[in-house]
């Protein structure tokens, strides 16, 4: 019987290191969301300073393209738009995540107790 639990908490501990490795992908892809979120907000306060005539360039790969500056301003709040929604998006994950990590926790708590259960007995047994 204790062969059958341990092998079921190598399991859990599987499942549980799974769910850690997906969370820490999901809270590195966030933190990189935020930065490009107030790189793209720092982009948008310098592109509210200019006067209505200003010369604005875009890179595009080794070149700087001239655009027109309403154009720079809507591509600028789309971004933030997507870069908003996409922040969302990961916070459900993770919210999903942290779930998922309590229910394995206290899987393997569990898991844990039986296994020290069925040692306790084992060990009056003998």
């Amino acid at each position: 019987m204790a062969e059958g639990l341990q092998k079921k908490m190598q399991q859990e501990v599987e499942k549980f290191k799974a769910v850690q490795k997906e969370y820490q992908s999901v809270i590195s892809s966030r933190q990189q969301l935020d930065s490009q979120l107030t790189e793209n907000n720092g982009v948008k306060e310098e592109l509210n300073l200019l006067e209505s005539d200003a010369n604005v360039f875009k890179l595009i790969g080794p070149v700087l393209v001239k655009q027109d500056l309403e154009e720079a301003h809507q591509n600028v709040s789309k971004r933030i738009d997507y870069i908003t929604g996409e922040t969302k998006r990961l916070d459900k994950a993770i919210e999903d995540l942290d779930k998922k990590q309590d229910v394995q926790r206290e899987a393997l708590g569990k898991l844990q107790q039986q296994l020290q259960q069925a040692q306790v007995k084992a060990a009056m047994k003998a």
